[in-house]
């Protein structure tokens, strides 16, 4: 089955599995490991809740920004979201642009910065991706429950509704402002 992350270019995914072959070890290390894996969840309970997510400039051969209007929070904005489990970031980017957009990466995105966003219950990284030549779907997808619409605009032709964060990543990439620590 390909999946969307299948981008040519990009780094063979490593083997899956627990890594080297547990049930060939003692007792005493299955147990220490056993209880290694307890602390840190326990640890975890205790911590401040942090998440890592995705977005992703992606233009297309115009020179245009691909741009998503969600359902549940107003504007427009980059597409993203979060980083599923055994997944990579740059793999998040590409899966979310293709979920929320029908959008075709050609080439792996590149890296270009990691934000931070504090909201009273969490602080939320949010790792940015740039792709150019991303290409639509030959059948654009209508309104769902999650988008409500998408397309491409021109960076300096923006929606009235594109959310201030949108705008600033935008700029930071286009017109080579510095990028803010602070999505």
């Amino acid at each position: 089955m390909k999946r969307p992350y299948d981008v040519p270019g990009m780094p063979d995914r490593p083997p899956e599995g627990p890594g080297p072959d547990l049930p060939s070890r003692g007792a005493f290390t299955r147990l220490h490991l056993a209880f290694g894996r307890a602390a840190v969840f326990a640890v975890s309970l205790t911590r401040p809740r942090m998440t890592f997510g995705v977005r992703l400039h992606a233009r297309d051969g115009d020179g245009r920004v691909f741009l998503v209007r969600h359902s549940y929070v107003p504007g427009w904005h980059l597409p993203g979201g979060g980083i599923d489990v055994r997944e990579t970031a740059r793999e998040a980017a590409v899966r979310e642009a293709a979920e929320e957009g029908g959008l075709r990466i050609t080439a792996p995105p590149a890296l270009f910065h990691v934000y931070l966003r504090r909201t009273r219950a969490i602080d939320d990284h949010i790792v940015l991706f740039t792709a150019e030549g991303a290409e639509a779907p030959d059948d654009p997808r209508g309104p769902s429950a999650e988008i409500l619409a998408s397309g491409f605009f021109a960076p300096d032709d923006l929606p009235a509704e594109t959310t201030p964060a949108t705008r600033a990543r935008i700029a930071e990439i286009c017109d080579g402002i510095s990028p803010s620590d602070w999505w």
